[in-house]
């Protein structure tokens, strides 16, 4: 069995190009419709070895159909069709062709109405043609009916499929884009922070050195002071450096909340938050940011929600972080990777994690960090200015 899905599966990559794997099985399984043209009313003695000749025509085009892109789609679309006309005349099922021809308008890239307005024109020929071969009344009515609502209805949801895959690919993009903004931000601030810190630091380095490379001659108890001196100004500059780079690695609330927007709408997913002034402790932000990210990634695999919501309070004693999705509530029997990293992370710096899980009420997740004492006292102070 492994052997059999292993070779299926090299088999459908090779036959879908690789921009349509998301849609896995789905363009296989579309060939099932094509039982339909041995539904034949039509006594012919050569329909049948004439059906297979056109099926083994059908499948080359129908494939090499998914690795086209914009208007070049639309001569596939017409080679199809004109199977099914030329194939009419000794199969009543040769609709079936028409069918898959309109099936294939959406991916050519042009508006809805034009598609339905081709489907009509077909649609149209099929009628004429068929009153010409002299069909019965009933068969021309039925076949005709079949062939508009079924073209326009695959028509019109193949559309709408594709415009939201185009809207998820924009949002993928635009929510790398936000990441890579951030990230660049962020090393712009540890740049200007280093250069403002070190510009400074070196120059005064540099004097001190030149003044005690002078003195060491004639006063070598100034030049040892001179030393010492620049030794507690390199220790001092060595403690700024690291305090400044710390927020390197650190992620930012405010983009992580702005991703979190972007993929949960890819999902059709509502978020709401507030925004984010006060500035945190680097430690404390990037923990909170991390847990956005990983309770984020689970309402969109997982939850099956419609809307969620994230609220952040802060004060001088603790940072309150509460993320609230409205989708199937599943007991947490076994926590997770993702769950126990963000334990772990709030436990490292004294907080907590709590999950409400209530079928029918979604699941509520509260992560509670303690503040530090000089980052409360910086709050007290902003809230007194």
């Amino acid at each position: 069995m492994t052997r059999i899905g292993t070779a299926m599966n090299t088999l459908r990559v090779r036959l879908m190009p690789a921009h349509l794997a998301d849609w896995g099985w789905a363009p296989l399984w579309n060939l099932l419709y094509l039982g339909f043209l041995f539904m034949n009313w039509q006594e012919s003695s050569i329909w049948l070895p004439v059906t297979l000749l056109s099926i083994a025509v059908f499948l080359p085009i129908y494939f090499r159909a998914y690795h086209q892109y914009g208007r070049r789609v639309l001569a596939y679309a017409a080679a199809i069709a004109l199977l099914g006309f030329a194939l009419m005349p000794l199969n009543t099922s040769a609709n079936t062709y028409l069918i898959y021809a309109g099936a294939l308008l959406p991916f050519s890239g042009i508006r809805l109405s034009r598609a339905i307005a081709i489907i009509a024109g077909g649609v149209s020929l099929f009628a004429l043609e068929v009153s010409l071969l002299h069909w019965p009344i009933p068969f021309v009515v039925i076949g005709v009916g079949v062939t508009a609502i079924v073209s326009t209805a695959i028509c019109a949801a193949n559309h709408y499929h594709r415009e939201k895959r185009l809207r998820q690919a924009e949002l993928k993009l635009s929510h790398d884009e936000v990441r890579r903004l951030a990230a660049l931000a962020e090393r712009e601030r540890i740049g200007r922070d280093l250069h403002d810190l070190l510009g400074h630091t070196l120059s005064l380095i540099t004097l001190k050195s030149e003044l005690a490379a002078r003195l060491f001659d004639r006063d070598p108890l100034a030049a040892r002071r001179e030393i010492l001196d620049v030794e507690r100004v390199a220790r001092d500059a060595l403690g700024q450096v690291r305090r400044a780079v710390t927020g390197i690695r650190t992620a930012g609330l405010a983009a992580e909340l702005a991703s979190a927007r972007l993929l949960l709408e890819s999902s059709d997913v509502r978020l709401d938050y507030g925004s984010v002034e006060v500035a945190l402790p680097p430690e404390i932000e990037t923990v909170l940011a991390l847990t956005v990210r990983e309770a984020v990634t689970n309402i969109q695999r997982h939850a099956r929600a419609s809307a969620a919501r994230i609220e952040l309070s802060v004060c001088s004693e603790k940072a309150l972080l509460v993320i609230a999705d409205d989708g199937r509530a599943a007991k947490v029997v076994v926590p997770g990777n993702g769950l126990n990293g963000m334990r772990e992370r709030l436990q490292m710096l004294g907080g907590h994690l709590e999950i409400e899980s209530v079928r029918g009420q979604g699941t509520r997740l509260v992560a509670d960090l303690p503040m530090p004492p000089e980052a409360s006292f910086a709050l007290a102070r902003s809230a007194q200015v």
